[in-house]
């Protein structure tokens, strides 16, 4: 009777061995040139980010055949050089809309850093102009303004592509970009473009 019992306690054994076994090859790290070898571990692109692709830098687009849901900046000043960014020229008026729609654009993503009057005094940047986390703001109003030292086009490409700390905010569509440009000039008290 013991015989018995250690037998089928050795062929259970086994037969839960050959489980444990069986089930371990669906864990086994699979490499491959056109799969991720595992989820944890594939490249991750974020929104609007330029990729590199078969030797291209190009933006994320969609695929072929379908209408794509947003908006294309058309000079993407990514790839522009720093001339060709200092030379777009603002194709938005300066009419109240497009101020109105500026400034609120600047509360929203600029006074943090930049403050509410454009005088680098943000709670994210601390007064006077980087005693907080990020250091030095540059004022884009007020009397120690930097922004008249600058044309239209090299504004409009910083808040595209960021410059120094300050990060890219191509979330804004590019129309949104052209009226902040507008709203920091009429910070400055400047009349037009330049």
């Amino acid at each position: 009777m013991r015989h018995k019992s250690q037998s089928s306690r050795t062929r259970i054994a086994k037969i839960v061995l050959a489980l444990m076994l069986t089930a371990s090859f669906g864990c086994w790290e699979q490499v491959s040139a056109e799969w991720f070898p595992q989820m944890k571990r594939q490249a991750a692109i974020q929104a609007f980010e330029l990729v590199e692709h078969n030797d291209q830098l190009q933006g994320f687009s969609p695929p072929e055949g379908t209408l794509p849901i947003g908006w294309e900046d058309v000079a993407q000043p990514a790839l522009l050089d720093l001339t060709a960014q200092e030379a777009l020229q603002n194709p938005v008026p300066r009419t109240l809309t497009s101020l109105k729609n500026g400034e609120m654009l600047f509360m929203r993503y600029c006074q943090t850093c930049h403050g509410p009057k454009g005088e680098g005094d943000g709670p994210v940047a601390g007064p006077p102009f980087g005693t907080g986390p990020f250091g030095l703001v540059f004022p884009v109003g007020g009397p120690s303004s930097m922004a008249p030292a600058f044309t239209d086009g090299h504004i409009y490409t910083t808040i595209s592509i960021g410059r120094g700390r300050m990060p890219n905010y191509k979330r804004i569509s590019p129309e949104g970009r052209w009226d902040l440009v507008n709203y920091i000039r009429d910070l400055n008290g400047q009349g037009g473009s330049q």
